[in-house]
């Protein structure tokens, strides 16, 4: 017995970080970067999981490789659930399942048509060739998001840093904003499973959802297959966390620590720096 509570200590006090982002989708730094970054912080157990996007998980790979640093294959996967967009973290997947790579190549083909949008939208309040600024940070010219956008209306002097351009342009209801119909969310957890993985809430805190429409989140989650819950995001206020690791204990849900790391100055938490996982819940890479 000693022993078992010797090991589920330091399984859940591990530095893990299973949510972060490189220039293959809307992080600032090249996945190399990214895993030396990391390594430098201490970081034992990281995931690379860009938006849609699994272009970037062999270079992490053998960069992690050369420092010693275990890394799983992961991704970020967009959904639509009623009104909202919400995001599904795949940990611990098969990178190169076909099934996984054709449903995110599907969901990709509609985001240049989606930014262009955005741009005409951004035209409207007088902010000329948003598409062509925004182009200009992507390295990924299959994926321009909006956290694109944000980076150059703050280089244009518009706004004075990302969160307020979503604040008045990019966020749902304001003039920069354009629905997009993404996944379905039980598609979503299929593809993870099919690929192997493990599929997680991620940052729960973000979507604007009553308490009902949260509620049933997770049940659709849950039902569909899901297993696991950020407890602890970036994102995440002390609070907030204790919310959800309240989820996670009701709903016997696996719980993930994660930084959401995009860059420096500009995410709240650097990669491998976010708090601690609460003791008593037992940590999705026990799964991994």
């Amino acid at each position: 017995m000693e022993r078992f509570l010797v090991a589920r200590t330091m399984s859940v006090t591990m530095n893990a970080d299973l949510h972060c982002h490189s220039t293959v989708s809307d992080g600032w730094l090249e996945p190399q970067a990214l895993v030396q970054r990391a390594a430098a912080n201490g970081v034992e157990l990281l995931a690379l999981t860009d938006h849609d996007e699994l272009g970037g998980i062999d270079a992490a790979s053998e960069a992690a490789a050369a420092l010693g640093l275990r890394l799983i294959a992961g991704v970020e996967i967009s959904v639509s659930f009623g009104s909202e967009t919400v995001h599904i973290v795949g940990l611990g997947i098969d990178h190169r399942c076909a099934v996984l790579v054709e449903a995110l190549e599907a969901l990709r083909s509609g985001r240049e048509a989606r930014a262009r949008r955005m741009s005409d939208e951004l035209a409207r309040c007088g902010i000329a060739a948003a598409y062509e600024g925004a182009r200009r940070f992507a390295r990924n010219p299959a994926l321009v998001s909006r956290a694109h956008f944000a980076r150059h209306l703050v280089a244009s002097g518009v706004m004075p840093n990302v969160k307020t351009v979503f604040d008045h342009y990019l966020a749902r209801g304001k003039p920069g904003y354009v629905e997009h119909q993404w996944a379905r969310l039980e598609d979503a957890v299929g593809w993870i499973r099919r690929a192997g993985g493990v599929a997680v809430v991620a940052h729960p805190a973000r979507y604007r959802l009553s308490s009902a429409e949260m509620a049933r989140l997770f049940d659709d989650f849950v039902a569909a297959g899901g297993e696991a819950v950020e407890v602890v995001s970036g994102a995440h206020s002390e609070d907030e966390m204790r919310r959800f690791a309240t989820v996670a204990r009701q709903r016997r849900l696996l719980a993930s620590r994660a930084s959401d790391f995009h860059g420096e100055g500009e995410s709240p938490v650097d990669v491998g720096r976010c708090n601690p996982l609460p003791p008593d819940l037992t940590p999705v890479w026990s799964r991994l």
